[in-house]
């Protein structure tokens, strides 16, 4: 077989020209990592308010800010204080710690104790979407738990922990909502 063809100036050309035109048009925006395919520009989303009795203080705001964060960074729409195209609201309705490993105490005089806990956090979402109003929904319900080893001190994995749940939570709210899953 002859290579000069491929050695020739002429093939270099095509070559670079023909990577060029497939990355152009496999970049084109119409495919999003995040699966978002969604037309609105904008969205709302109000302070989502702590409604729990054992939730630290400031978990709402934690939830609002890290749930803006999230948009921001895996869309293409600006947060607005209100009037979004879609709007978003909600509350956080429960904040459990329960056992869920429970150990016998190896002297009969001391308590009985659980070797895990687990920490479910509740929340429920309004989502409103002006544009198409079918994936809108209204007091949905997202939770997720996360078990801690009672072996460790409360304070130094609480913050960890609910960052984890809430994080999860906020990837299944994203589904629900924008990403439409």
């Amino acid at each position: 077989m002859n290579c000069t063809f491929l050695r020739s100036p002429k093939f270099t050309v095509i070559f670079f020209l023909t990577i060029l035109l497939s990355l152009y048009t496999t970049s084109c925006g119409v495919y999003s990592f995040s699966g978002v395919s969604i037309s609105a520009s904008s969205i709302s989303i109000s302070e989502f308010y702590n409604n729990t009795d054992l939730g630290p203080a400031n978990i709402g705001q934690t939830f609002t800010n890290k749930l803006k964060d999230y948009m921001l960074q895996n869309t293409s729409m600006a947060i607005v204080q209100q009037n979004g195209e879609l709007l978003m609201e909600g509350v956080i309705t429960d904040f459990r710690i329960t056992d869920v490993a429970p150990t016998a105490a190896a002297n009969p005089n001391q308590r009985d104790a659980a070797a895990l806990s687990r920490l479910t956090i509740t929340i429920k979402v309004t989502y409103t979407n002006t544009t198409d109003d079918a994936t809108s929904f209204r007091d949905k319900t997202f939770s997720f738990y996360e078990n801690v080893d009672n072996d460790i001190a409360p304070d130094a994995i609480s913050e960890v922990v609910i960052n984890k749940i809430l994080d999860q939570i906020i990837l299944d709210i994203f589904n629900a909502s924008v990403a439409n899953w």
